[in-house]
């Protein structure tokens, strides 16, 4: 008898679940989606933190950190750019400070390097896909977008690495 009531409660529960998505818009179901995944995975790691566990908390938390989204940049773009940024200061290209004499001019780009920049494999892309990845970055990188932080000196080797794609594999 209890499990016929359970089970009845259970198709009750989702008949609304089903109804509600039905209902209303894309962009509210995965706001919705998303505040949950994060409300659970903070409650996953209070009650692991409260029972002694909270190594095992800090994973969870990490692999839920992409669904945040910061200023317009979700978590994992932001670590796209920190990554072009470190690679950029790697190979002496680019440094925080402004200056002439504190960066040294990209003009002398190879096609590896503009393959790494824009985060794609060499021989295994297409011309759609260097432009699209290209709108993509320049999209967050854009000095018109980003009037708070000075991206020029970014914007302008992400440009130049397109080029350096475009005129080298695709012409």
């Amino acid at each position: 008898m209890n499990l016929f009531l359970i089970i009845g409660i259970c198709f009750v529960i989702l008949y609304l679940l089903l109804n509600w998505f039905a209902k209303t818009s894309s962009k509210k179901i995965a706001r919705s989606i998303r505040y949950i995944i994060i409300i659970a995975s903070i409650l996953l790691a209070a009650i692991f933190f409260l029972v002694g566990r909270y190594a095992f908390s800090i994973p969870v938390l990490i692999l839920l950190l992409p669904l945040l989204k910061l200023k317009g940049l979700t978590l994992l773009q932001m670590f796209q750019l920190f990554r072009l940024l470190s690679y950029l200061r790697q190979t002496g290209r680019f440094n925080f400070t402004s200056g002439p004499n504190n960066s040294k001019p990209s003009s002398n780009l190879t096609l590896d390097d503009s393959y790494n920049i824009l985060g794609l494999k060499r021989n295994k892309c297409s011309k759609e896909d260097v432009l699209s990845k290209y709108k993509k970055i320049m999209q967050k990188l854009h000095p018109d977008s980003n009037q708070e932080t000075d991206t020029t000196k970014l914007a302008q080797i992400v440009s130049e690495a397109k080029e350096t794609i475009l005129k080298n594999d695709f012409s």
